[in-house]
């Protein structure tokens, strides 16, 4: 049995594909994709001695910083009367989600956020960092971070 393939060598290998069937945009973004998990190998490397050969979750971290930045440029584009930048964006956020794992559900998210609280033990706002601690590397690349933080907030919080 074939382990599966990693997320880079999968990106690779759809950058490979775009470009022999002369998909110019998603070859464009891919190769973004490629320059910037590039960089974080490069920028992970001078932190160790060892070369940094980025897994699944450290690829899944570059991938949502870049869809973060492209959403935020399409908001940006918009306000100011560029659709045509907007739309250049949204294909980069369609083809950048490809990669991204099924995202939670809210129940699923809050199943979690409860099993974190217990774990740790975790009653009062000054515990929050201590519970996303222990959720994201669950939630890497399935939740919006800044939901589930207000999410564990407001449970920590009084009443």
């Amino acid at each position: 049995m074939n382990a599966p393939l990693s997320l880079k060598t999968r990106i690779s290998d759809d950058w490979k594909a775009a470009m022999k069937a002369g998909a110019r945009a998603r070859k464009e973004a891919l190769s973004l994709l490629l320059a910037a998990i590039k960089q974080k190998q490069v920028d992970s490397a001078h932190l160790s001695t060892m070369r940094a050969d980025l897994d699944d979750a450290a690829v899944l971290a570059v991938i949502e910083k870049m869809l973060k930045q492209r959403k935020d440029s399409v908001t940006q584009y918009e306000a100011a009367g560029r659709q045509e930048l907007a739309d250049a964006e949204k294909f980069e956020i369609e083809v950048l989600s490809a990669y991204m794992p099924q995202a939670l559900s809210g129940e699923e998210i809050d199943a979690l956020i409860d099993a974190a609280m217990s774990q740790s033990g975790a009653k009062a706002p000054n515990d929050m960092g201590r519970v996303i601690a222990l959720l994201k590397p669950q939630l890497a690349g399935r939740a919006d971070m800044a939901d589930v933080s207000r999410r564990v907030k407001s449970r920590l919080s009084p009443a």
